[in-house]
């Protein structure tokens, strides 16, 4: 290995200790504890050979719904996911939950991290709907920070003067299709090229704190 390469940062000591996760979910409705998880898609991000944030790999699962699980009409319209289609080859919420969580763990360590934490657009819904499911299996060792979490519609928010995800994807100069959109697994990808973006392009601020001998000189003319 290089030395270039040695020293470039993992990922932990960027997000001190955090490894960023995107994750997107389509759901039956809006209550994270009466409506269902229908997909869960989760981007795991990486540093690059240059120490560029990337993403990495993307896991997804398709979900059944829990028992009693409501499935409000007007969301299912704009999901499209019919739930009694034998393709979806959908997992019961603990085993979608356990493949999902597998690499994300696996991440963590390989990354130097002590746990994920959730990127999102609007990201409070899908960690809700994540820690409702994690709460209804009973899962006790999930990889995810119980409530901190990146949100991308602050980030685009503040950099771009965009909420809206297809709309900050544009003004970020990158692709958005929506006759893809509200499939997790795009909408999670899209929004994983956008978190990389511009914690890359705030990269020179926090290398400055980082290396504050490496900063340039102030102007005062």
């Amino acid at each position: 290995m290089s030395q270039s390469s040695s020293a470039l940062p993992r990922i932990g000591h960027r997000f001190r200790g955090f490894l960023p996760v995107v994750v997107d979910v389509e759901t039956g409705g809006f209550n994270a504890h009466t409506d269902a998880l229908l997909e869960v898609a989760a981007v795991i991000l990486g540093v690059d050979e240059t120490g560029k944030l990337v993403p990495r790999h993307t896991v997804f699962s398709h979900v059944e719904p829990f028992p009693g699980a409501n499935l409000e009409k007007a969301s299912m319209e704009v999901n499209g996911i019919k739930i009694d289609n034998p393709l979806r080859l959908a997992r019961n919420e603990s085993d979608a939950l356990g493949h999902i969580f597998k690499p994300i763990r696996q991440a963590v360590s390989e990354q130097g991290c002590t746990r994920a934490i959730l990127v999102g657009h609007n990201a409070h819904f899908d960690l809700g709907f994540l820690n409702a499911a994690i709460a209804r299996t009973g899962i006790k060792r999930s990889p995810f920070h119980p409530f901190s979490a990146f949100d991308t519609v602050t980030l685009a928010g503040a950099a771009l003067g965009q909420t809206v995800l297809a709309k900050a994807l544009v003004a970020a100069g990158l692709p958005y299709d929506t006759r893809e959109a509200h499939s997790a697994i795009y909408d999670a990808e899209r929004t994983a090229e956008l978190f990389c973006l511009l914690v890359n392009r705030m990269q020179p601020i926090y290398d400055a704190r980082a290396n504050p001998a490496e900063a340039p000189e102030p102007d005062t003319e």
